[in-house]
């Protein structure tokens, strides 16, 4: 697979490039986490690798704002994933991360959150191993820490949340996930459920059934970070008729911890007039 000015075109789903080009020598990718949304909450390392990018590999939740901080000759490649409808398949990610490295080209791979953390960072470090492509991860803010202290909800706190568990909301392939829903029933900690806004009815069952209280303090935000963010506070009894509100992407947040947060949209009247007058 070579690499040639001319455009990509696509062929077995995957990106190619005009073949004949001679090689740079290998290449780098450095998986980083966009963090949450706002621009602002990059790490500077993260600014720093996005800046120095050739090939920007991103996903659908990068805001456009965060993607304008790499270089405009940078290749920009969307990898959105939605639901049930992904442009790409993991293995063409980790395949085209690897080809575009071994081109000689210094790629991105620009993920939301950390990419860690539900992210399948995991899944493209091993590709790139096994490629003896060099690969480096810088961390991101994961939505979780920007839904919390937006809301002013501590993940853990003295005398009522002990440990954070975080958890996905969605089995592998589809319905249902396969929690450990005893252990997450403990009262004193705090669960944070990613990718479960559709799942929310059953999983406020499940925990309910395993021993959790109806009346344990819950926290819904959608868009954590971004303008249009929206915090519900709820209980674990009424997670459902909540969630029902949200259109997502949205965390849901159970634990006692969560009888600390504010309702609201968007940032608060302080972080604006920051805003504005740094603009």
């Amino acid at each position: 697979m070579g690499v040639s000015s001319g455009k990509g075109r696509r062929n077995d789903r995957l990106v190619v490039l005009g073949g004949g080009a001679p090689s740079r020598g290998p290449g780098r990718v450095w998986l980083v986490g966009a963090g949450p949304g706002d621009p602002e909450l990059l790490t500077i390392k993260a600014l720093k690798a996005l800046q120095a990018a050739e090939v920007v590999v991103h996903d659908g939740l990068v805001s456009d704002e965060i993607l304008d901080l790499a270089p405009a000759s940078a290749r920009r490649i969307s990898v959105a994933k939605r639901k049930s409808r992904h442009s790409y398949s993991q293995d063409e990610i980790n395949r085209m991360l690897v080809a575009f490295a071994l081109d000689g080209l210094n790629v991105v791979r620009l993920k939301g959150g950390d990419p860690f953390i539900f992210g399948r960072g995991g899944e493209e470090l091993e590709a790139c191993r096994e490629a003896d492509v060099d690969c480096h991860i810088v961390p991101g803010v994961t939505a979780a820490l920007a839904a919390s202290a937006s809301a002013g909800a501590p993940l853990t706190h003295r005398g009522s949340a002990q440990a954070v568990t975080f958890v996905t909301g969605h089995a592998a392939k589809g319905g249902e996930p396969d929690l450990d829903w005893e252990s997450l029933a403990k009262a004193n900690q705090t669960v944070v459920i990613y990718m479960g806004l559709s799942m929310a009815a059953p999983i406020a069952a499940r925990l309910m059934a395993a021993g959790r209280a109806g009346s344990t303090p819950a926290l819904l935000v959608e868009n954590a970070s971004r303008a249009a963010e929206r915090r519900l506070t709820t209980t674990l009894a009424g997670l459902a008729e909540a969630a029902a509100n949200l259109n997502g992407p949205a965390l849901l947040i159970v634990g006692e911890a969560m009888a600390l947060a504010r309702e609201g949209e968007g940032r608060t009247e302080v972080e604006t007039l920051i805003r504005e007058a740094r603009a």
